[in-house]
C-alpha cells in the first residue's frame, strides 16, 4: 500500500506507567493517524512472565485496560489505529483483554492483529554456547535461573500485522523505534532495504519513544532550562512524508516545549555509539543528522543515515538473581546523622552475628549520601532517613535486613521513628545475547 499525503504518528506512552490524559488529548486534538503505546522496559517481559505463570490470562501490561478505556472511543471515532507492545509476555491475552474492553465500552466486536514469535525461550534453552554480551560468559551459566528470553523484533513484522487492517496491532517484545517505523513502511510501501528511508523513520521513532521527554519533561531545570506549563505537558507526534521527510511536533496548545534543544537531548538518549545505533531494522548513524527549528514546537529531522541491519536479533534474557531486603528508619534533631550512622553499624553487626551474608549491601542516608556517597564535607541536616538494603540468595537473610532495622525503635540509638515494615523483593535481572535471525519464526494471528 502507498499513499501520497503525509502521515502523522503520535506517541501515547513511553513506559508502562506513563501518564494517560496527554494521549487522549493527542487523539482528540492532534489529528493523528496512528497512536503508538510503547510500554516495555528491559525487565518488564520477565516480570509479566511471572504474572502469566500465576494466571495464564495475564502477562500483558497491567495498565492495558485502563489505557485503552480512556482512548479507544476517540480512536475509533477519529479512525486512529493503535500499535502497541502492551502484549508483553502474553500478546494473545492482551488482545483478548483489548477486545473485552472495547465490548464493555459499547464499541462492538473489534479485531486485534497479534504479532507472535518474540518468545525464544525454547530456542535459547538449547543453545548454552551463546555468549552473554555484558560479561562474555556462556549462557549456560544462567540456564537454571532463566525466566524469559525475548527477541527484539523489527518493523517489517509489525508492518505485516498492519496489513490485517485491524484497529489495534498488539505485539510482545519489539524494538521501540520499530513501533513507529512500521506504519511508515506499511502506508508508504517503503522497501525494507531502502536504508535512507529506514534511517529517517528510525530517528523519528527514537525521538518519539519516550513521549514527554522530547517535549520538555526530562529537559526541564528551574532557572536554567525553563519549560512553560509543564504541568500540562503535551505528547509528541511525527509528520512523515513518503520521501522520508520528518517533522516532530506536539499536541497544539499543550504545555511543555519542543525545540532543537529538547530533541537533541532525547536523540542522544541511550545512544552508546552515535555512528552505530543498532536496531532490528538498521544500524542508525546520527553523526550527520540535522535538527532545524521550523516554527514554534516544530523541528525538522534530516540527514539521518543507516548501515544494513545485522544478521542477528538481540535477545533479552530475564532470570532470577536472589532477593533484596530493605529497611528504613528516621532520626531527627540534634545529632541525627551520628545516630543514624551508629544505627547502621549496629544493624550490620547484628546481621553478622546471626550468620547472614550478602552479595551486596548498601547503607544510605536519604537526602545526604544515597546518590553521591559521603565526602564528609556536606552540612548535616536536622533530620535524616536511614535506608539499609542487602541482596542475598537467601530469602531469610534478605528479610532480616528490614526486621533488624525496624527493631531500632527500641534496640538502638534514641530517637528512632517511622520504621517501615520489612520489605523483600525477588530480583529479576536481565542479560543479553545475540541470536541468528533465521532461527526466529514469527506469526500473525487475528483475534476476532
Amino acid at each position: 500500500m502507498s499513499r501520497t499525503k503525509s502521515l502523522r504518528i503520535g506517541a501515547g506512552a513511553g513506559t508502562s506507567d506513563d501518564r494517560m490524559t496527554p494521549a487522549l488529548d493527542l487523539v482528540e486534538r492532534g489529528e493523528i493517524d496512528y497512536l503508538v503505546f510503547e510500554c516495555l522496559a528491559e525487565r518488564t517481559v520477565a516480570r509479566e512472565n511471572q504474572s502469566k505463570v500465576k494466571n495464564p490470562d495475564k502477562g500483558y501490561t497491567p495498565s492495558l485496560e485502563e489505557r485503552l478505556s480512556m482512548v479507544l472511543p476517540s480512536c475509533i471515532k477519529n479512525n486512529v489505529r493503535i500499535v502497541t507492545n502492551m502484549g508483553a509476555a502474553n500478546p494473545i491475552g492482551g488482545a483478548r483483554a483489548a477486545r473485552k474492553t472495547a465490548k464493555d465500552l459499547g464499541l462492538g466486536n473489534i479485531s486485534v492483529a497479534v504479532l507472535l514469535g518474540d518468545d525464544v525461550s525454547d530456542i535459547v534453552s538449547k543453545m548454552p554456547e551463546l555468549i552473554i554480551m555484558e560479561n562474555g560468559e556462556p549462557l549456560e551459566s544462567l540456564l537454571p535461573k532463566i525466566q524469559s528470553a525475548n527477541a527484539y523484533l523489527g518493523a517489517d513484522q509489525i508492518s505485516a500485522a498492519l496489513t490485517k487492517n485491524t484497529p489495534i496491532v498488539m505485539t510482545g517484545r519489539v524494538a521501540d523505534p520499530s513501533l513507529f517505523l512500521a506504519p511508515m513502511i506499511y502506508e508508504f510501501g517503503w522497501s525494507y532495504d531502502d536504508y535512507d528511508l529506514l534511517a529517517q523513520g528510525t530517528a523519528a521513532g527514537h525521538l518519539l519513544e519516550c513521549t514527554a521527554s522530547v517535549t520538555g519533561g526530562c529537559f526541564g531545570w528551574p532557572g536554567i532550562k525553563d519549560v512553560p506549563n509543564l504541568a500540562n505537558n503535551g505528547y509528541p507526534f511525527a509528520d512523515v512524508g513518503p520521501n522520508g521527510s520528518i517533522t516532530i511536533g506536539k499536541t497544539p496548545g499543550s504545555g511543555g516545549r519542543l525545540d532543537v534543544m529538547t530533541c537533541t537531548e532525547q536523540l542522544i538518549y541511550e545512544m552508546h555509539n552515535p555512528k552505530a545505533y543498532i536496531t532490528p531494522d538498521c544500524v542508525l548513524d546520527i553523526t550527520e543528522l540535522e535538527l532545524t527549528q521550523e516554527t514554534s514546537d516544530r523541528v525538522r529531522v534530516s540527514n539521518a543515515r543507516a548501515h544494513p541491519r545485522t544478521d542477528t536479533f538481540k535477545v533479552t534474557v530475564g532470570y532470577l538473581d536472589g532477593y533484596i531486603g530493605e529497611g528504613e528508619v528516621s532520626y531527627g534533631g540534634i545529632g541525627a546523622v551520628a545516630r543514624a550512622k551508629w544505627a547502621a553499624e549496629i544493624i550490620r553487626e547484628r546481621l553478622r552475628v546471626r550468620g547472614f551474608q550478602y552479595e551486596d549491601f548498601r547503607v544510605d542516608l536519604i537526602g545526604m549520601t544515597s546518590l553521591h556517597g559521603d565526602n564528609g564535607k556536606r552540612p548535616e541536616p536536622y533530620e535524616v532517613r536511614l535506608r539499609l538494603a542487602g541482596r542475598s540468595y537467601d530469602r531469610n537473610a534478605a528479610h532480616a535486613v528490614g526486621f533488624e532495622t525496624r527493631a531500632m525503635h527500641m534496640h538502638g540509638p534514641g530517637g528512632a521513628g517511622g520504621a517501615c515494615e520489612p520489605r523483600v523483593k525477588e530480583v529479576l535481572a536481565v542479560k543479553s545475547v545475540l541470536l541468528p535471525r533465521h532461527l526466529v519464526k514469527t506469526q500473525i494471528v487475528v483475534e476476532g
